[in-house]
Parts: structure tokens; sequence; C-alpha cells
């Protein structure tokens, strides 16, 4: 029997760091920060994102599969809309395209580069990643229809001029969003869990041969047994403290990234990809160590599981805050964007659909991010 246990949540930096971050946060609020302060800031959000990464991992360890990735990806998604409807409502127009940006970049981020890593990393581990094609299917089914819905048709609406939804049309996509959503968190938790759990393969036995393995060594056992519920529920009350952490600290140095990209001349879409990057960290890490850990299935519930949560719950919440923003709602793609966003629908089609994945699947959807991203600099 295995001798690793767990370590109590309450005995290491992952209880300190949270709770500097969030420190840091309270004294950094609203404030112009010298360049000192900006550093330090930094270091407590990215120390905030392995924390929160280490306490989403004990949380999914106690409720299990796929609840575990819902956990993150809603908590990273709720604190990420307010980290959105604070700035815009802060910024004025010249934020009118913020959520566009930032959503796009949320499903960009996570289908192609949160995708592309976690296969590279679980193919060069075994040759090829397993995973489930009707989970991981019907999550991107559910990804293309929202981003369609609520990005790319009202670039083609003529109720308002500009790529603006009207008023009944942002509530009909809002309650569509919400519902989409909801009826995909039925399907995963409900109706068809198993369809979002890891692929029972021979690789399991192999998987505990080298779990009996490290535990001989007097290794760390990645399948030790789950927490207990009191360990469980502190380390889900320092997920949300660190996320809020995340989050607000990138709030916090965000007037340094708007100065710095407008000093640089690269185009204000520029900041939302940012600002994506950096609340959608925790996930990237957590869905990179679960495939290293050959649970590949568990890093696309992640990826497609937060693109779902961001365009599901961010869509309703900016339309209910439309009601006192001032100045337009741009929420519609140009064409460059909706090409990208045609190519990864088409793309993890084709990955998704065989139920396995090699090296070049995972370095496709890399390479669209790369241009993506370069785009997004250099449009």
């Amino acid at each position: 029997m295995s001798t690793a246990t767990h370590r109590s949540p309450l005995t290491d930096w992952t209880v300190v760091v949270p709770v500097v971050a969030l420190i840091a946060l309270a004294f950094s609020w609203g404030r112009d920060l010298p360049a000192l302060a900006v550093v330090l800031v930094s270091l407590c959000l990215a120390g905030a994102v392995l924390a929160a990464v280490h306490h989403a991992e004990v949380v999914a360890l106690r409720v299990g599969e796929p609840f575990g990735s819902l956990v993150l990806a809603v908590a990273v998604t709720v604190i990420e809309v307010a980290l959105i409807v604070t700035l815009m409502a802060d910024g004025g127009p010249k934020t009118s395209s913020l959520a566009r940006d930032t959503v796009f970049a949320a499903v960009m981020i996570t289908c192609n580069g949160i995708v592309g890593l976690s296969l590279l990393v679980g193919a060069l581990r075994n040759r090829v990643a397993v995973f489930n094609a009707e989970g991981s299917g019907a999550a991107l089914a559910t990804v293309a229809t929202l981003a369609v819905l609520s990005l790319v048709l009202p670039t083609f609406t003529t109720s308002k001029p500009g790529p603006e939804f009207s008023t009944a049309q942002l509530t009909f996509a809002a309650v569509a969003s919400l519902a989409l959503y909801g009826l995909f968190i039925t399907v995963q938790t409900v109706r068809h869990r198993d369809y979002f759990l890891p692929v029972d393969t021979k690789r399991i036995r192999k998987e505990a041969a080298q779990a009996a393995a490290a535990a001989a060594a007097g290794e760390d056992d990645d399948h030790a047994e789950p927490p207990s519920s009191r360990a469980a529920l502190i380390s889900l009350g320092l997920l949300l403290v660190a996320l809020v952490a995340v989050v607000g600290n990138a709030k916090a140095v965000s007037p340094t990234i708007e100065e710095g990209v407008g000093s640089a001349g690269l185009p204000n879409a520029v900041v939302g990809v940012i600002i994506a990057l950096l609340v959608l960290l925790p996930e990237t890490l957590a869905a990179v160590r679960a495939a290293r850990r050959d649970r590949v299935q568990t890093s696309l519930n992640l990826a497609y599981g937060s693109a779902i949560a961001s365009i599901g719950l961010t869509i309703p919440a900016i339309a209910l805050a439309s009601i006192w923003l001032s100045g337009p709602l741009l929420l519609g793609l140009g064409p460059i964007h909706m090409v990208l966003l045609a190519l990864t629908v088409v793309v993890s089609a084709l990955t998704i659909v065989p139920g396995r994945a090699t090296l070049l699947q995972g370095g496709v959807h890399l390479v669209l991010f790369a241009g993506f991203l370069f785009l997004a600099v250099s449009p």
C-alpha cells in the first residue's frame, strides 16, 4: 500500500502566497503603480497562479472528474467576467470591444493553445494521446455554436450599424448562451458523465505500475487517496482567494499593460489578449500537468469547458451590464478573426473525431495559436 500522503493545505506556501497576493491587491487597487510595485504585483500574480493550480488539483482529487475541471473553469470565468465588466465600466468608449477581444482570445487560447500543448505533451509521453471523442466532440460543438452566435452574427445583423446587436438580439444571445451552458453542464455532470472521464485503456495498468514504482522509491503518488472533505473545502476557499488575487492583480497591472501597448504602437485588441493569457494561466498549467499524467481527457475538459464558460457566462453578464454601461458594445469579429475561428473549428473537429491524436495535431493547433498571436500584434 502506498505510503505517500497528501500534504495539508495549511502547511505550505500554497496558503501564504494567495494571502500575500490578496494583500498586494488591497494595497494596489485603484492606484497608479511605480515600476517596482508593478514588478512585485506581477510576482504575486505568478505565485497566485501556481497556488490556484495546486488547490484546484486538491479539489479535483476530492470530487473527481469532470467536476474538478468544472470547478476551476467556472471559478476562473466568473472572476474574469467581473474583471471585464469592471474595466469596461472604468474605461469608457475605448473599452467598447474589450469583451469581444477578451472572449475571442480566450477561445483561441483554450481551443488552440491549451489543446495544442496538452496533445503535444500527451503524445510525447505515450506516442498517441487518447481521449473520449463523444464528450470532446460535444464540447467542441457547443463552443462553435456559442462563438458563432455571439461573436460572428453581430457582424452581419442589420438592426444596428456596426458589429453590434440590437437590445432584442443581445437579449436572445444572452438567454441562448445561458441555456446552452446549462445544458452542457447537465450532460457533462449528470446524463453522460462517462463521456468526460479519462479513457480507460491498457495504460491504466502501466500507470499503476509506475505509481507502485514511485511509491517504492519514496516519490509522491499521483494516485493517493483523496483528501478529506475538510482539506478539500479549505483548498476550495484558497482556490477562490488565489483566483481573486490573479484577476485583481491583473487589473492592477492593466494600466501599465495598456500604456505599454499604446507606447509600442500595437492595436488595442492586444490588451484583451494579454488579459486572457493572464487569467487563463491556472487552467493552462493544470491542463499540461494532467496531460503529463496521461489524462488528456481532463486537459480537454479544462480547455473546452473554459471556452464554453467564457462565452456562456460573459455574454449574459455583458448584456446585463449594458443597461448601465455607456457607449457601444462591439461584439462582431472582423474578417481575419472569423477566418481563424472557422479554421480552428474545422481543425478541432478533425482532431477530436478519431479520439486519438499525435504530435502533428498538437503542432497544428499550436501553429494556429501562434498565428493568432502574430496577427493580434500585426494585423
